[in-house]
């Protein structure tokens, strides 16, 4: 055990001594956590928008106004014709276009429909729906509460609408947790994948292998440098995710560290695998970046997993990032206790056996 932990010691040293490892560790995951939570948002603010009102009422410039007083739109021009619209929204100078029929407050008065158009640049999708969505409740809010007053009778029913866990949809409580699994992931991985491949490029390794250290011993000193780094990396992430963006974490961190210590050692044991790969730095490195794409994209980050075909979702069944999504969100929003997540805790468990197993096969295919 003492040969274990000065290898694990020598480890550490090489890693924290060298300034682009420190900068690595350091610098980068925290850069990336502020971009990521500032700039990775589903939230829409001041989406640009041009009008074009053909009905010189009083009504219709009520609901301009609302378009134009809410957080989510800013009216950045108003013009007097149809020309434009398609030239503006193809140069991306607006992202939608509010057309008023000149017949609009004609036909509220006369208690016929009254279509109202908005014409939305549909090369983002998602972002698309989401414009339509704002734009959809503030005219259903101006119907309610404006029309009543020009003898339009009302809806009698009113949604009202209460979200559980995040009551101010705020996409920052969704985002943040998440980061924590994936800048975990890629500071545990890149430790992990470039340790023996430094050894083998700098000359060192034969010297380590004729040392009374076992082959398991060596995998063992390897592979607790990058659990103990990806813990650390972790911990600092889940603070700033509490004091900096105010995300509540509502669980119980004993139950969230098992989660994060199974995912690490997956984690770990795949970058163990890579290493024993490669018998260049640059190789590891290529190898650590061809698996984190695809994981990222597998996990549930970003897009949900339930609307991946079926077949991709069979694969993401083997991606432990995809159990540690689940468990990071549902501790800081849910509050989930241990035996609601023992179905993510398993899986892990199973991968985590399964990676470092593989790992020490091709160790000591690669050494013999």
């Amino acid at each position: 055990m003492r040969q274990i932990l000065a290898l694990v010691l020598k480890e550490l040293l090489a890693v924290l001594r060298d300034p682009r490892s420190r900068m690595v560790l350091i610098g980068p995951p925290l850069i990336q956590l502020l971009v990521f939570g500032y700039a990775a948002t589903f939230d829409l603010n001041r989406v640009p928008i041009a009008v074009y009102n053909q009905d010189p009422s009083q009504i219709s410039r009520d609901l301009v106004a609302r378009f134009a007083g809410s957080p989510t739109f800013r009216v950045k021009t108003v013009l007097g014709g149809r020309q434009r619209i398609g030239d503006m929204i193809d140069s991306g100078e607006v992202q939608a276009a509010l057309v008023i029929d000149r017949r609009f407050t004609r036909d509220l008065l006369t208690h016929k429909p009254a279509p109202i158009q908005m014409i939305v640049d549909g090369r983002n999708s998602n972002r698309a729906l989401m414009i339509l969505g704002y734009a959809r409740a503030i005219v259903d809010n101006f119907a309610l509460r404006g029309i009543r007053f020009h003898g339009r009778p009302v809806f009698p029913a009113k949604l009202v609408m209460i979200s559980r866990y995040n009551r101010s949809l705020t996409s920052q409580w969704f985002i943040v947790p998440g980061i924590v699994a994936l800048l975990t992931q890629v500071v545990t991985l890149l430790v992990v994948a470039l340790s023996v491949a430094r050894e083998r490029e700098m000359g060192t390794f034969d010297q380590l292998l004729v040392t009374p250290l076992r082959q398991f011993d060596i995998l063992l000193g390897k592979g607790i440098p990058g659990l103990l780094i990806g813990g650390v990396e972790a911990s600092i992430i889940i603070a700033v995710a509490v004091f900096w963006f105010r995300v509540p974490f509502r669980g119980d961190l004993g139950t969230l560290y098992l989660g994060l210590t199974l995912y690490v050692l997956s984690v770990t044991g795949i970058g163990l695998a890579i290493s024993a790969l490669s018998a260049t730095q640059q190789q590891a490195l290529l190898g650590a970046f061809l698996f984190m794409v695809p994981s990222v994209i597998l996990s549930g980050f970003a897009t949900p997993i339930a609307n991946m075909p079926k077949w991709i979702q069979l694969l993401t069944l083997v991606n432990p990032m995809r159990y540690f999504l689940i468990i990071v969100r549902r501790e800081f929003l849910e509050g989930s206790g241990l035996i609601e997540l023992v179905p993510q805790l398993w899986p892990m468990a199973v991968i985590a056996f399964a990676t470092l197993g593989a790992a020490a096969w091709l160790f000591r295919y690669r050494v013999t």
